[in-house]
């Protein structure tokens, strides 16, 4: 009988044979993380430009209103002449509750959010008055605090009554510069009582812009605010 044909690999040097790779185990996975809740996104209200121009139109036309009742004599009760304007019904300053009112309301209709407002400061402590230059500038010292406090405590509705501060006054401003240099004899160019006489340029810096700019600014700021949480408490009682 033949014997088997011999292997050609066999009697090889284990040398020669390719070594197998290791199967290699693979590393552990990193536990999936938890899929995070998606933040639905923060209501946005009505932009500053739409909730402005209509108040800010309403002032101005009081206040050429008052300009054209002083120039022409007309009921000194509604349109005064004395300096700072005498309380007269006829004003700008009685609007700024209202306006505060209206910008809280339509924030709380258009559901942004609103701070809760524990309350504001009920006064200020009378301060040494040694000149009314001075005076002048104590009061807008603190009146630049007050309104860095309003724009802190309620920043959407501070920012709103900053805005319609400035286009309420500004308008303000150009009648007083127009009545202090022609003398036209309204509240807006009035001297207060004891207050030195000065060029008509002294006379606007100080009882024009100092006081615009940062006194009924402020004002503007701090009552616009009380009355916005009114606006907001009469919109949440409303039903939607």
């Amino acid at each position: 009988m033949a014997p088997p044909p011999r292997n050609p690999q066999a009697g090889r040097s284990l040398r020669s044979v390719p070594p197998v790779p290791a199967s290699r185990t693979a590393p552990p996975r990193a536990p999936a993380l938890a899929a995070r809740p998606v933040r639905p996104p923060a209501a946005r209200g009505p932009s500053q430009l739409s909730l402005v121009w209509p108040p800010a139109l309403v002032t101005l036309a009081v206040t050429l209103l008052r300009l054209v009742g002083e120039l022409r004599g007309w009921n000194p009760e509604y349109f005064s002449r004395l300096p700072g304007g005498g309380l007269a019904i006829v004003g700008i300053t009685w609007l700024v509750p209202l306006v505060g009112a209206y910008f809280g309301w339509h924030l709380a209709r258009s559901r942004v959010s609103i701070p809760e407002l524990t309350g504001l400061v009920g006064g200020l402590e009378k301060a040494v008055q040694p000149s009314a230059t001075n005076t002048l500038l104590l009061w807008a010292v603190v009146s630049l605090l007050v309104a860095a406090m309003s724009l802190s405590t309620w920043p959407t509705i501070g920012q709103l009554l900053l805005a319609y501060a400035l286009t309420a006054r500004i308008p303000v401003l150009l009648v007083m510069a127009l009545a202090i240099r022609r003398n036209w004899g309204t509240h807006y160019d009035a001297l207060p009582p004891d207050f030195p006489l000065l060029a008509p340029l002294g006379r606007f810096l100080w009882l024009g812009l100092l006081p615009q700019a940062t006194i009924w600014v402020a004002f503007t700021l701090a009552v616009g605010t009380g009355f916005s949480a009114v606006g907001v408490y009469l919109a949440a009682r409303r039903p939607r």
